[in-house]
């Protein structure tokens, strides 16, 4: 469905939207769907997205309700202020965010949260490694985990699901097992997964190349996606 006025209002009050933001009202949509919440019970979100991923959103998510895979909440970022990091916290999956200037890991136009190519899916079950502080977030509870009600792992329902409409699972160089977007830098969704150009690199802004950890066993059993670029 169209994005509601209402809706965007809100979003750029929560400063979701500002000048320099790639993806304006006219190029989002709300996707609404039913999933299961990990009491097992029925539950209805949403979530903003590009326009071009619609349908596509709406496939994966009726395949992981088929498959009664559990998701702990799905409420748009403004629903947090706009604050990533307190709707990480709240286990919450969602997509589209022009996140504040603290919280920006890639150039805004390149940047698929900011173009709505993204989303996070159970962050508590799946975190990154945060390289401003070389810590888990939103936690470490289940960094090694590898199966699990909520975990993703490479091989799995959800990673299949995504693989199966071209998105690529943790485009950036370090762990992060909850975010899945169609390529960096941000273009219009084909369906066919990107092919990076040779040497393409993105600027990681705050997260400087130096700061990258030396491997993690605690890393390996979910395995890293296909992406060379900063996916967030």
């Amino acid at each position: 469905m169209e994005l509601p006025d209402e809706q965007w209002q809100r979003m750029v009050a929560a400063g979701m939207w500002r000048k320099g933001c790639p993806a304006t009202q006219e190029d989002l949509r709300r996707v609404e769907v039913n999933y299961w919440d990990f009491n097992g019970e029925l539950q209805r979100g949403g979530i903003v997205v590009n326009k071009d991923t619609t349908a596509s959103i709406s496939r994966i998510f009726t395949r992981l309700f088929d498959a009664k895979f559990p998701i702990a909440r799905m409420e748009s970022v403004e629903e947090y202020d706009g604050d990533n990091n307190a709707s990480m916290k709240a286990n919450n999956t969602a997509a589209f965010n022009c996140r504040k200037p603290t919280q920006i890991n890639a150039p805004l136009a390149a940047s698929p949260h900011a173009n709505g190519r993204a989303i996070d899916i159970n962050p508590v079950q799946n975190p990154w490694k945060d390289l401003r502080c070389t810590c888990w977030s939103p936690s470490a509870e289940f960094a090694g985990a590898t199966e699990g009600k909520g975990v993703i792992a490479e091989g799995g329902l959800v990673w299949q699901a995504f693989m199966d409409e071209g998105w690529i699972w943790q485009n950036i160089r370090v762990p992060d097992y909850m975010h899945f977007d169609t390529g960096y830098p941000s273009a219009p969704y084909t369906g066919v997964r990107p092919t990076p150009s040779p040497g393409q690199e993105p600027d990681l802004l705050s997260i400087p190349r130096k700061s990258e950890p030396k491997p993690d066993p605690t890393q390996a059993p979910r395995l890293n996606g296909t992406g060379t670029a900063a996916g967030r």
